[in-house]
């Protein structure tokens, strides 16, 4: 019985250490696969004739101040590989400061290459601000646009509370500091004061769409109420500049800056060289480990998706 036992062990450690083998040389395998996938395209075009490629940037959901996405579009600006930018938008804006954020940067890679814009779904507020540097905007027919406007917006429940029993105490250092407030109305001062910061706001906004679109200051102004408009509608007014997707944005720049229609577009890299590699690997080793796990057994795990 006893080296019956031992057989048994002997036997169960050969082969998890099969199985540990084969992993491990699958993640050695696997991490060399990644490096060789990141740095594939950057050395197809340093090659003779490689050509280059044109950058996808897809700006998707709310827009915020996003550090990575400004360096990786300093970055692009200054790699000889990218011919040009292709910004991709499907947003119905964000924040401000993260407009201006991703204005600017696009802006700054203009001043050395041609950008060229394509409205998908939606592309309202923040996310009109961020076309306005691109020498060329698309839109689809049944885009939406525009909105171009600034909003804050607060609540007040100062009577809920006073029905509740519940009194708010406030210690401000001025009569301003916290305004508004949802516990307290807004005062007159605190409203003509945040009426001055909107105004401002929407005032930059404003100079940003006349010098994107090359339109008087105050031509803008009347179209700056923040109403939408379709994409059809948007062309009319000038505040885009034809109806089209990717393709007509890719034969523009055929057509204006010499970059062949057939020049491969590939998505601008927000991460670094050392993220793509160890993401890449790092899911193909997860894969591996839990496959040869499932097999020690003899069981075979087959891969299906979810409902």
């Amino acid at each position: 019985m006893t080296a019956s036992l031992d057989h048994d062990l002997l036997v169960d450690r050969r082969r998890l250490k099969r199985h540990l083998t084969v992993w491990r040389v699958a993640a050695v395998g696997l991490a060399a696969l990644a490096a060789f996938v990141v740095m594939r395209d950057s050395i197809s075009d340093a090659l003779p004739g490689g050509g280059g490629h044109v950058a996808r940037l897809r700006v998707e959901g709310a827009i915020t101040d996003d550090r990575k996405v400004t360096e990786a579009l300093d970055s692009a600006a200054r790699n000889s590989a990218v011919r040009a930018l292709i910004i991709s938008i499907d947003s119905p804006g964000g924040t401000v400061a993260g407009g201006e954020a991703l204005h600017a940067a696009i802006a700054r890679f203009r001043s050395h290459k041609p950008v060229v814009a394509v409205m998908r779904g939606t592309a309202a507020s923040a996310a009109y601000m961020i076309a306005m540097p691109a020498e060329r905007v698309f839109a689809r027919e049944s885009t939406v646009t525009g909105s171009i406007g600034v909003i804050m917006q607060s609540f007040d429940v100062s009577e809920l509370m006073g029905r509740l029993g519940v009194r708010p105490e406030t210690l401000a250092s001025a009569a301003l500091k916290g305004q508004p407030s949802p516990f307290q109305p807004l005062t007159e001062e605190g409203r003509a004061a945040l009426r001055a910061v909107i105004s401002d706001l929407h005032s930059q906004f404003v100079s940003m769409v006349a010098e994107g679109r090359r339109l008087p200051v105050e031509d803008v102004r009347i179209l700056a109420d923040g109403r939408v408009y379709t994409g059809r509608q948007a062309v009319a007014l000038k505040l885009v500049d034809a109806i089209g997707g990717e393709e007509e944005a890719r034969a523009w720049l055929e057509s204006a800056r010499a970059i062949p229609a057939t020049t491969p577009v590939r998505e601008l890299e927000t991460r670094d060289l050392s993220e793509r590699t160890f993401g890449f690997a790092l899911r193909g080793i997860a894969k591996t480990v839990i496959s040869e796990w499932l097999a020690i057994d003899g069981v075979r795990a087959v891969w299906q998706p979810g409902p």
